[in-house]
């Protein structure tokens, strides 16, 4: 079955860096029209004039606080008077900060749930219309191996990121007649800033040197490292894909294998 995506209109939000990057990368790659969205003026222009560079087709670029409604809705409206519809929406608002119980705010809550939860509900309003208009959509959600199996110290993603997954295994359900299918993939171990800074955090609580912490980590993995951010693109695209009709409401884990449970 094919695999070609080349007529498809993808949205990606967090696209500046890290795996929301690569996703954006490989469906420019790919022939799509691609939009992205960061909170960051900076990184967001230098990943678009990258993109843009790659393949001499233009990218869309939103300066977007995901976690406000207001910054949402005036990035959606603008997308969809140009381009009416959107095929694919890849949900990737980066996860919450590391904390224990005793040291996270209701404040922090409340952010960490906008950003982590609400942000792909509210992309998700914006864009279903238009999905059962056409009879067709993908909504791809990027999570964490953290909703199958908890992870120390990250008690905001452990919470938050398994409701996340409740939410997209309903959607599913519900939106499946309209050939609309819901999806989620749970990452391990990246190569990305975000990693860098979770294991900075976390080896100044130990008392430890973070390379010395990441190596000990990659010992914990099957495959013994990390994965890389284009491994992470590789499989959106596959979900994007022709080839992937007929999976809905899984939670696909590409973490090496570090997930134990079957």
């Amino acid at each position: 079955m094919s695999t070609d995506i080349s007529t498809q209109r993808v949205l990606v939000s967090a696209g500046s860096n890290g795996i929301g990057k690569a996703i954006a990368c490989a469906f420019q790659l790919a022939g799509a029209k691609v939009a992205i969205c960061a909170r960051g003026q900076e990184q967001l222009q230098a990943a678009q004039q990258e993109m843009q560079a790659m393949t001499g087709e233009p990218v869309l670029a939103y300066i977007t606080d995901l976690s406000l409604a207001q910054d949402i809705s005036k990035m959606m409206d603008d997308l969809l008077e140009k381009w009416g519809a959107i095929d694919v929406l890849v949900n990737n608002a980066g996860g919450p900060p590391p904390g224990n119980h005793d040291s996270i705010s209701d404040e922090q809550w409340s952010t960490a749930f906008d950003l982590t939860l609400r942000s792909a509900v509210r992309l998700t309003n914006w864009v279903l219309p238009g999905m059962k208009d056409t009879g067709s959509g993908r909504i791809i959600n990027l999570s964490s191996y953290s909703a199958k199996q908890p992870m120390d110290s990250m008690l905001l993603s452990n919470s938050l990121r398994l409701g996340a997954l409740g939410w997209a295994k309903t959607l599913a359900n519900e939106v499946g007649k309209h050939n609309i299918l819901v999806n989620t993939i749970c990452t391990g171990w990246t190569q990305t800033q975000r990693v860098d800074q979770l294991l900075e955090a976390r080896a100044l609580e130990q008392g430890l040197d973070a390379r010395a912490l990441a190596d000990q980590l990659v010992t914990k993995i099957p495959l013994q490292r990390m994965a890389r951010p284009e491994e992470i693109a590789s499989v959106v695209l596959f979900l994007a894909s022709p080839a992937a009709s007929y999976i809905t409401g899984a939670a696909i884990p590409v973490d090496g294998g570090c997930v134990q449970t079957i």
